[in-house]
């Protein structure tokens, strides 16, 4: 594992871009959807600690993002080659646990396609950036 080649710089603009597109995807784009999917209520929603929720999720993404960015680190990975294995992730790893686990725990096909299509697109997208920008 050598860290030294990877574009930090990249992971972290990655992470960001994941943490924008979560906020379109569980807004505008699919939060009615995920929240009636979930029985959530706006004022459901109020009295959450978003200060946690958000620095832990960055954190996580940032995980993430670094995660793939090992996977990436080869000098012979190509841009699309590192698209692909950041669709490979989110769909085959990620999609497929959030599917196993929304079966056992009785979720709605809609809440796991809403859940795990996120993951797919946020790393297909993780994966441009990090193998775009070496």
């Amino acid at each position: 594992m050598d860290f030294s080649t990877i574009n930090h710089l990249a992971v972290i603009t990655a992470a960001v871009a994941s943490f924008i597109l979560g906020g379109l995807w569980y807004g505008p784009i699919c939060g009615s959807a995920w929240m009636k999917e979930n029985g959530f209520s706006v004022e459901s929603l109020q009295g959450a600690n978003q200060g946690k929720i958000f620095g832990l999720s960055f954190l996580w993404t940032l995980i993430m993002a670094y995660n793939l960015a090992l996977f990436l680190n080869t000098p012979t990975m190509t841009v699309g080659q590192a698209v692909m294995y950041g669709f490979f992730t989110g769909f085959g790893w990620i999609a497929m646990g959030v599917f196993v686990i929304g079966l056992f725990e009785r979720r709605s096909a809609k809440l796991m396609l809403i859940n795990g299509g996120f993951m797919t697109v946020s790393l297909t997208i993780m994966g441009a950036i990090i193998g775009g920008w070496r």
